[in-house]
Formats: structure tokens, sequence, C-alpha cells
């Protein structure tokens, strides 16, 4: 009887620790827009809504201030306008510190500073300032006895990467291993503290819908992609963009730094040209994905790596410039109604279902077709003979790497001959990768109308291409 109590004991002890063990939801509180609640009331929604964490873009005293005593834990961030000063000089560090940090911690239960957000692709070039700013922010909070406290590290966006796909072949783009990405993970192992990473499915969505399934994309029921690296099967873009960066600090000896995903989100509105913005959408996207984040559990590559996850963002920023969605990836309007409903908690998790319009998606079936076809899916009146699909090089990089990514993972092309060490990997370029995944797809749907498009990112030619000593197959 002793034994079977203690087994119990056991049993109930391993769930609690495997709640416990579950990720965290946080949310980004950016502030351009008119009309927002006061600081005040925001710190109060924030906890009525049981969103544990919040990361605001600035250090802004009011904000910090309306936080004290809260229990909701804060990041702060260092603007990438301040990197070269606190890079220069130690006081200047130091004394930012003291005056945003030090003034409101611990009542403001600040645990970590992000030094700038996206420097790589920062159009001022504040890379080079970036691991000695890390470095004298930490020490400055080393000076004030809060090292130990308060994490440093800095949000990257994925376009810090090389490569992504499969998601085991990740990689850092190769002019930032030595001067960035390797001294600020030896800084992040050595002070405790994790990467950072702003991560949007929807961004690769809306540049190949005709390509990515939408149901990958938002966490719903699908049949997954399989990494040909691995052998893994995934069944969200979130999860493979995730295990992309994982990979990447794994080829540069790097598997014990963990990951934080700083923001992520999915805009309610967008303009005519923005597929897959809606209300629908984003309602699913946000809340399947708190509840992958809360229920536990890793990714496919790393199993035990609960997540903590910042949605981005709490409000619609009506004053931000760019495409309607850039003013609507927020989970509230300015008057704290919620822009739909969905859950933060575990407690919340037990009543939500995802709402599925029977109508919802986004794949056209196509009738296959002899002729060549043009890039636009159009049949050509001029090509006759042999085609073959090349990638449209002006197509910009995320556009090409997010149709790479399809071609080679739901699309089903055949990318073994493009992985490293095999016949086409060279030149390893993402353009000549591109090319082969996107006519090794092309020629498996036997040269349909539209399967050479991808979102514009690839046409159809008439004369064979090659690459280097690649030769593109005609079948």
């Amino acid at each position: 009887m002793a034994r079977r109590h203690l087994t119990l004991l056991l049993v109930l002890l391993s769930v609690l620790a495997s709640r416990s063990d579950a990720g965290s939801v946080g949310v980004n509180y950016g502030r351009i827009a008119d009309n927002l609640p006061s600081a005040y009331k925001v710190a109060a929604l924030i906890k009525s809504q049981g969103l544990e964490r919040v990361k605001v873009f600035d250090s802004d005293p009011a904000v910090l201030r309306a936080l004290s005593g809260s229990g909701i834990k804060v990041t702060v961030d260092l603007p990438n306008e301040l990197l070269s000063s606190a890079a220069k000089t130690q006081m200047f560090a130091t004394n930012w510190v003291q005056r945003n940090v030090v003034a409101y911690h611990p009542n403001t239960q600040i645990e970590a500073i992000a030094v700038g957000n996206e420097v790589f692709v920062d159009t001022h070039n504040t890379t080079k300032y970036l691991i000695a700013a890390m470095k004298n922010i930490h020490t400055a909070l080393v000076k004030f006895d809060l090292a130990s406290d308060i994490k440093v590290s800095s949000p990257i966006a994925l376009s810090a990467l090389q490569n992504s796909y499969p998601s085991s072949a990740g990689s850092f783009r190769p002019e930032l291993i030595q001067p960035v990405f390797k001294p600020m993970l030896d800084f992040l192992r050595q002070t405790g503290s994790y990467l950072m990473v702003n991560a949007y499915p929807y961004f690769a969505y809306e540049s190949n819908a005709d390509v990515i399934s939408l149901d990958y994309a938002l966490f719903r029921e699908n049949p997954g992609v399989v990494d040909a690296g691995s052998g893994l099967r995934y069944f969200s873009l979130f999860d493979a963009q995730v295990d992309a960066v994982f990979a990447a600090m794994s080829a540069l000896k790097y598997d014990d730094i963990e990951m934080v995903v700083s923001e992520t989100g999915w805009p309610s509105k967008g303009d005519e040209n923005e597929i897959g913005a809606s209300i629908e959408n984003a309602a699913a996207y946000n809340g399947n994905l708190v509840r992958r984040i809360l229920t536990g559990g890793g990714t496919p590559l790393r199993p035990k790596a609960d997540l903590t996850v910042y949605l981005f963002a709490l409000f619609n920023e009506d004053r931000k410039f760019g495409p309607t969605s850039e003013r609507n990836y927020g989970l509230f309007f300015p008057n704290e109604k919620k822009v739909y409903d969905i859950p933060f908690t575990v407690e919340g998790l037990k009543n939500y279902h995802d709402h599925k319009s029977p109508v919802s998606g986004n794949h056209h079936e196509t009738a296959p077709v002899t002729s060549p076809v043009t890039g636009s899916g159009d049949l050509s009146k001029t090509l006759t003979g042999n085609t073959w699909c090349v990638a449209n090089g002006e197509a910009g990089k995320e556009k090409l790497q997010a149709a790479l990514d399809y071609a080679c993972g739901e699309g089903g092309a055949d990318c073994h001959q493009i992985q490293p060490g095999s016949t086409c990997y060279d030149p390893n370029s993402l353009e000549a990768h591109a090319s082969y995944a996107f006519n090794s797809y092309y020629q498996k749907k036997a040269r349909g109308a539209g399967t050479c498009y991808f979102g514009g990112a690839a046409y159809v030619v008439s004369q064979p291409p090659k690459y280097g000593k690649c030769e593109l197959p005609m079948s």
C-alpha cells in the first residue's frame, strides 16, 4: 500500500512538473498609436488577461512605474539609435542601466534587456556596435549586482539565416558568423542568457499563398512536411522556422543556448493584395499558438525546449507607416476591447475552439497541360519543345527562401541533390538551389499551368539552364 501511495505521489509530481515546465506567453506593448489607454490601465489589462510577460520597445518611465507591483515580468529595450553610445563608453551604458533599470527593479520585475532590435537589417549600420553594447550593458548589471536577475540579449530577424530548408540544415549568413554570431553566442553562453528571435510565418505565407498551405501556417490539421535531412515531420511553419535557428546554432556548436521568440503574430486586416490578413486567420494563428505553447513540448528538433513566446502586439497601432497590415497586428483595440476572442491561459484553453470557415483555404486545382507556361501561369504561344523552371533573382531573398521551403517540403520536390556534398550543392547560392527545387516541382507536375510561378519567384525558360556544373533535369 505504501509503495502504491508513493507511485501515485510520483505521478502527481510528474504532472505538476510537466505543467510548470510548459512554455510561457507574453505580449509586445507597442505605442505608435493614438488614443491608447493610460499605462496603468494597460498594466491592469495585461494582468486581467493572465499574460505573464510584457516586452516594451523602450524604457518609458510611465510604463515602468505602472507595471510596478504587478508581478508581470518585463523586457525593456535599448533602442538601435543608442547602440553606438552604449558600445563606445562604459559610462553611458552604466548610466542608462541606472536610470532605466536600477531605478525601477525589483518592484517592476525587469527580467531582460533587449539590446537593439533586428540590428542586422537596420539601415543605419549599427551591427558593428552590437556586441560591445551588449557587453557594456551586462558589465553595468554586474556593477549593480543585477546580472543574475536580468539577462541581456538582442532580437534577430529570420533574414539573418542563410539557409532555412530543411530546418536541420539551417545556417546563419556567412558574413555575420565571425564578427557577430560567434561572439554573441559566446556571450549568451557565458552569461546564461538566450537568443531572441522574431519569427513571422505570415510573411512567408503572404508572399507565397499559392504554394504554402494555410493550415500549415495556422497550426491546423495537415499532413505535415518531412525534413529530408533529419526525417522529422513538421506540422507547422512556426516550428520549422524555430528549428532552422536551433540548427544554425547547432552548426556552430552552440546546442546549449536557449531561445525566446521575442515577436510573432498575424494581422487581422490588410490591403487587397495582402493575402491571408483577416480576423479569422489572426485568431486561428494566435489562438492555436497559445495552445501550442501552454500545453508544453518543444519542437521536433528540440522536443524538450519549452518556448517563451511574445505575441505581437497588444494594440492595433494606427500611426505606423506601411501597408494596412502594419496597423492591424493588435490583440486589442485602443478601447481595450478584443479584436478577436482567444484565451491566453491554460484555464481559458479548456473552452477554446479554432472556428475554421468552410470556405477557408488557398489552393485551387489546375488541370495539367502539355503546353509550356509562362511565369504568370498563362499558356505560352511562342515556346515549344522542352522547358525548365528557374528562380527569379529579382523576387528578393525572403520570397525565394519561402518558395524554396515549400517546394522542398510540402511541394514534394526532390531536393537531395542540393544538400551538402551532393551534385548540385555548388554553387551554394539561394538562386541556384531555388532553381533546382522549382524545376523539380515543375517537372514533377508535368509542367502544368501555374506550376512555375511560386508567387512571382519563378519563370519558365526554353534553353537548358546550368548553374556551375549542375544541369537541371527535364523530368
